[in-house]
């Protein structure tokens, strides 16, 4: 019989990661970072926190191992340490999901209507990239679109949309993505595209979710 203290032990060092991702604002950092890496100063903007505030959350992740720092500089940059830090959240949610009361309606009241939304799954855009009928836009901030994409994926930020709509040329559909299920920037992308004349897709979740997938990312 092994020693319980010991293994009290154990288990509260298992538990130091889900303490960690006890706070919204460090989840929403994990879903950021899942893109690619950022700065405090970058991530302090995405998250709506002051710099210090955001710091702060970022150093109590960084002491439960879930994200790795890079110097550059004077600038100091954040990712997650490990494929399995994404998964994690991933996992997370999807449990949240399945058993938080009220989450669907939490859902609606930040992303709105989303019943005339049409939706492409992984699969179906993997068969249609290979046939090549459908332009694919990655509508997140650029520096994620450099940290990884899906391929032959156009870069178009979503505060640029509306202004370059002309630019999107080519294929039958129009497949929009962005960070995951609860990001708001390929709903807007498809409700634009579509007031435009163009047939539009939201992916059904978005850039990590595809890459946990194991399926082709470019750099």
């Amino acid at each position: 019989m092994g020693d319980h203290a010991a293994k009290a032990r154990l288990f509260d060092a298992l538990s130091e990661v889900a303490k960690a991702l006890a706070n919204g604002r460090r989840a929403e950092l994990i879903d950021v970072l899942a893109q690619g890496e950022r700065s405090v100063d970058e991530l302090a903007a995405e998250i709506g926190q002051t710099v210090a505030n955001t710091s702060h959350h970022l150093q109590r992740l960084l002491r439960s191992g879930l994200v790795r720092t890079r110097r550059s500089g004077t600038h100091i940059y954040y990712a997650p340490a490990s494929p399995a830090v994404v998964a994690l959240w991933v996992s997370l949610r999807a449990a949240a999901e399945e058993h938080v009361a009220g989450l669907e309606q939490l859902t609606r009241d930040y992303l709105g209507d989303r019943t005339a939304l049409q939706t492409m799954t992984r699969d179906e855009l993997t068969t249609r990239l290979r046939t090549g009928d459908v332009v694919v836009l990655d509508v997140r901030p650029a520096p994620e679109f450099a940290a990884g994409h899906l391929p032959g994926a156009v870069s178009l930020p979503i505060d640029q949309l509306r202004e370059r709509l002309g630019e999107v040329h080519g294929g039958d559909d129009v497949v929009a993505y962005c960070r995951g299920p609860y990001c708001v920037y390929a709903d807007e992308a498809v409700r634009m595209l579509s007031t435009a004349g163009r047939a539009a897709y939201r992916l059904e979740d978005g850039f990590p979710e595809w890459s946990l997938a194991g399926l082709p990312v470019e750099r």
